[in-house]
């Protein structure tokens, strides 16, 4: 099984489609119904995200969550990612614990480094130690996790001399993936750890992040894990429409008008409706077209990548009017996820 999902940065970016800024508290009730549709559709999975500047409302994605968690019934709710570098892991741990309760169950953490870098002076934190950060945190995060009693010192925190954290989850592990983007390191110190992987593919050709995936697979083997706990996931930009022309049409200009944004803020070149064209096709990373077309590249992407366990969009990229953005979420949960499962089920065993 693949299992199928949303992620969602809560972007208040005006794009051409939208007419205009949306209020904070608009957007969030817009998501929170978004949850809900994705819930009701047979969905898998809900991913918010964590930034902190003007043009997201996520910095607090435990609290939109627990917020979901009291409207939803089987969708299981996670971060997109967890800014793990500048949090405090006894602070994240209990933030998720506690959304585990109040779902029963239904919370994971996707830790990361992120890719913007406004938390770091926020939270008081050098950015030169981005990597040093992250790992220490996640080996706190993890040892918290197995003991609710906690022995533990470290460069960046002050030390834990047993502890307790609480509350403890529902589940008996609260499952914690670690999101990547292209640094070998990354996928190796995952591998190590036997940690489920979430994969950002957000432009290119995602066959190109096989020889990463392999390398994680291939620490995990030589960590002594199984491979069934080596789980891949990718987590990418996408819309699903009735038609492909009609996906393309509505996802392109606030597509664009996002891009060009960050392009411009980072000094990227600037994308080209070109670029969007290559990269909606067969080969290419976005996942953007009717629900066949879709079906079909999820598929190749579980072979491009030697077999995956989940699939996340993010659409909110595009700042979609909400009535156009609902109906992609319909589209993914009634349409896509069953041909991708009829898919996987015709599968020749030894695939």
């Amino acid at each position: 099984m693949i299992e199928l999902g949303i992620d969602s940065f809560a972007m208040a970016i005006a794009s051409p489609l939208n007419g205009g800024p949306v209020s904070p508290a608009q957007l969030l009730a817009n998501l929170l119904k978004e949850i809900e549709l994705a819930d009701q559709v047979g969905l898998d999975v809900f991913g918010i995200g964590e930034h902190h500047r003007e043009e997201f409302v996520d910095s607090a994605p435990a609290v939109i969550l627990g917020a979901a968690a009291a409207r939803t019934k089987r969708i299981r709710l996670r971060s997109a990612v967890t800014v793990l570098s500048a949090a405090d892991p006894v602070r994240v741990f209990e933030d998720f614990a506690t959304l585990d309760l109040l779902s029963q169950g239904r919370a994971e953490i996707v830790a990361g480094r992120g890719s913007l870098t406004e938390a770091f002076p926020l939270f008081g934190y050098k950015l030169e130690d981005y990597d040093s950060l992250f790992a220490e945190k996640l080996e706190l995060l993890l040892k918290i996790r197995a003991k609710t009693h906690v022995h533990w010192s470290g460069k960046h925190r002050a030390p834990l001399t047993g502890q307790g954290v609480y509350p403890r989850p529902f589940q008996k592990e609260l499952p914690i993936w670690v999101g990547v983007g292209g640094t070998p390191a990354s996928f190796v110190r995952a591998g190590v750890l036997g940690l489920p992987l979430m994969v950002a593919i957000i432009g290119g050709e995602p066959r190109r992040f096989r020889p990463l995936v392999d390398l994680y697979r291939e620490a995990g083997a030589r960590a002594g894990h199984a491979p069934d706990q080596l789980k891949v996931g990718v987590h990418v930009l996408g819309f699903v429409g009735d038609t492909t022309a009609q996906a393309a049409a509505d996802y392109y200009p606030g597509y664009a008008h996002t891009l060009t944004k960050f392009s411009q803020e980072r000094g990227w070149a600037v994308p080209t409706r070109a670029q969007f064209d290559a990269m909606r096709g067969p080969y290419g990373a976005l996942l953007v077209g009717d629900a066949e077309t879709i079906a079909a590249k999820v598929m190749d992407l579980n072979e491009a990548l030697g077999g995956i366990s989940r699939v996340t969009v993010q659409m909110t990229v595009a700042a979609m009017p909400p009535k156009k953005l609902l109906r992609s979420i319909e589209l993914l949960g009634t349409k896509v996820s069953p041909m991708v499962q009829h898919d996987l089920a015709s599968l020749p065993l030894s695939e």
